[in-house]
């Protein structure tokens, strides 16, 4: 009996040892790897969109510089660079969330960090990636806003510059 029990002891100890898997192979963890690619797409998207805002106030500029000290435009300026330094920080916040979420995947592919561990900190990582990406969305329709109403003021000072023209003929 002694013998048995000690023979089941060995094959249970055998069974849990063999079958335990390699955590980077967990459903878990390869669900976590797909959203890392999903948050680094994202973070590609964000850092193109902020060139083009960067693009679209170097185009600002130029177009008032025909524009003499008119404190509306040079609100709209403030206004827009302020906007774009926020959205500056935000992609480097972003950068750094993406680092911390890489460290996170090796961590828990080397077995540092346990399986619930790992789902702890992926969660609250994917709470504040969706926080990241509406502030993003918040901020890209605010230089939408900024833009279109800068469009509209030099149309209208176009418009305006034209008729005073007429009128001096």
């Amino acid at each position: 009996m002694k013998t048995l029990s000690k023979l089941i002891l060995i094959a249970a100890v055998s069974l849990f040892f063999s079958c335990k898997q390699n955590p980077a192979e967990t459903p878990e963890h390869k669900a976590m790897v797909t959203e890392h690619n999903e948050m680094e797409a994202s973070h590609e998207k964000m850092e193109t969109e902020h060139k083009a805002m960067k693009d679209d106030h170097n185009e600002m500029m130029e177009a008032h510089k025909t524009i003499e000290n008119d404190s509306i435009h040079i609100l709209t300026e403030q206004k827009h660079q302020a906007m774009l330094a926020e959205h500056g920080k935000l992609i480097e916040k972003h950068q750094t969330l993406i680092d911390g979420h890489t460290e996170l995947e090796k961590k828990h592919s080397t077995g540092e960090v346990t399986l619930e561990e790992m789902k702890t900190e992926h969660e609250a990582m994917k709470k504040a990636h969706q926080e990241m990406e509406n502030q993003h969305q918040r901020l890209a329709s605010e230089h939408q806003k900024i833009t279109e109403e800068d469009k509209k003021m030099l149309k209208e000072d176009k418009e305006k510059a034209t008729a005073e023209e007429a009128n001096q003929k």
